[in-house]
């Protein structure tokens, strides 16, 4: 690595000559460049509408786009995009579909709907005269907003509710503003929303509370919040216990008995806990990313869910009563499936396409659906065979290419560990032992 020193001015460049500068702090930074063009689209144009989704631009970062088939979801059968680099995911995912859709499939369905900002402020007045006037303003700052909300409106959108919110500290209140945005994940229309807000707060308080040369508000921020605990969908697996059948070795009742174990550990131990949900994002990210959802935000939201109690624990529950292996998760999906990349990245536009072209509720019901499918799935794996066996079986094929194995000597790996544990160390060993690779000399960490 070689030295690197301050840029000035680096945003202004061409992408080439971003390319350039970033290689020469590179050592063969002929083979940077190359490498790096070599993943430029070969259309200019869609290159172009790439390059600006981001800042500071280089190159495109390719991650695996794969697809879940057999998900059963209320009666209807899916095609599920997944984007994701992690071995095994969608293998589990379309694992469980099949699984599951031989026993009823997914019954998903949407809570709520509703999203939030917040307009922070603190007040240095008389606190009597904020909420004598409260109505007049609330009054106020709708109708500073029409001209912003109007298209959401026309959708069946827009502001829902308006409260005022004595904060934790004093002088430090809020506006709390409830949004429907409808088949638009909404972020920049909220924020729009909330900003309009926090000017018109300050001119309604200048002009009807305010004594003169008095300031008593100040607004410190104005933002959505990416915890929406009313933005909920609910999906759920049900059937007979008897009916879950043999699952690698274990009989339906010591499956359901073991399972429900392993539930309970995760909704009492954080660490458990943490793994466990992360199977679940696992998943529901995967979907985020093919459709051009903010998979951040989604985690964000959904952890904050997860500790709604006090504590972090499983966002899955599990009923045993009566005979029936009920599993269920809530979970809240702010998505969207109009806006953001949705009409610009070519692949989520058929990504959507595959799906059917959903509405937000449905994609939200998929979404969940799919986060629940790759739990189901780990937790089985763990309760029985343990998570290496199928992980690392998919892991298998990045370890050779690790080695740089040619294509006819893979083959030999795959019969190899068809009945082995795969880790690195053992295929390491495998490879050393010349019997499917003639040059140890050239493996190495």
């Amino acid at each position: 690595m070689k030295e690197v020193k301050k840029l000035t001015g680096f945003s202004k460049l061409t992408k080439a000559e971003k390319l350039k500068i970033v290689a020469d702090h590179v050592e063969a930074s002929d083979a940077f460049m190359e490498a790096f063009k070599g993943c430029w689209h070969a259309d200019e144009q869609q290159q172009q509408v790439f390059d600006e989704f981001s800042e500071n631009t280089l190159t495109n970062f390719f991650l695996p786009y794969g697809v879940a088939p057999n998900f059963l979801i209320n009666d209807r059968y899916y095609i599920v995009p997944m984007v994701i680099e992690e071995s095994s995911v969608v293998a589990a995912a379309a694992k469980a579909a099949k699984f599951w859709a031989e026993r009823g499939g997914f019954k998903a369905e949407v809570l709520s709907t509703t999203k939030v900002g917040h307009v922070h402020f603190t007040w240095q007045g008389n606190d009597e005269k904020l909420y004598t006037s409260w109505e007049a303003l609330k009054k106020y700052l709708l109708t500073s907003t029409t001209q912003l909300t109007a298209g959401m409106q026309k959708r069946g959108g827009g502001i829902k509710q308006i409260a005022l919110i004595d904060g934790p500290e004093v002088g430090y209140y809020q506006l709390k503003v409830t949004f429907e945005t409808c088949d638009a994940m909404g972020a920049n229309f909220i924020n729009a929303c909330l900003e309009e807000m926090s000017r018109s707060l300050k001119a309604f308080v200048e002009e009807n509370v305010a004594e003169e040369g008095d300031n008593p508000v100040e607004v410190i921020m104005s933002i959505l919040s990416n915890y929406t605990p009313e933005c909920l969908v609910k999906s759920s697996l049900s059937c007979k216990i008897s009916q879950l059948g043999c699952i690698n070795g274990l009989s339906p009742e010591e499956f359901a008995r073991k399972f429900e174990k392993a539930v309970k550990i995760a909704k009492r131990d954080v660490y458990r806990a943490v793994t466990h949900n992360k199977g679940i994002f696992n998943g529901i990210d995967a979907v985020a990313i093919a459709t051009g959802n903010d998979f951040r935000a989604i985690e964000a939201g959904g952890h904050a869910y997860s500790a709604r109690s006090g504590s972090y624990q499983s966002l899955t529950t599990l009923s045993l009563a009566h005979g029936i292996f009920s599993y269920e998760l809530k979970i809240p999906l702010a998505l969207g499936v109009v806006g953001g990349l949705t009409q610009l990245h070519p692949l989520v536009k058929w990504s959507l396409r595959l799906l059917g072209n959903p509405n937000v509720s449905e994609l939200m019901k998929v979404v969940a659906s799919v986060g629940l499918a790759n739990n189901f799935n780990a937790v089985c794996s763990l309760i029985t065979t343990g998570i290496q066996q199928g992980h690392m079986k998919m892991h298998l094929s990045n370890i050779l290419n690790h080695f740089g194995v040619a294509d006819h000597q893979k083959q030999l790996a795959f019969n190899h560990f068809k009945k082995k544990t795969v880790s690195f160390h053992a295929v390491r060993e495998f490879l050393e032992s010349k019997v499917a690779y003639n040059h140890a000399d050239n493996i190495s960490e």
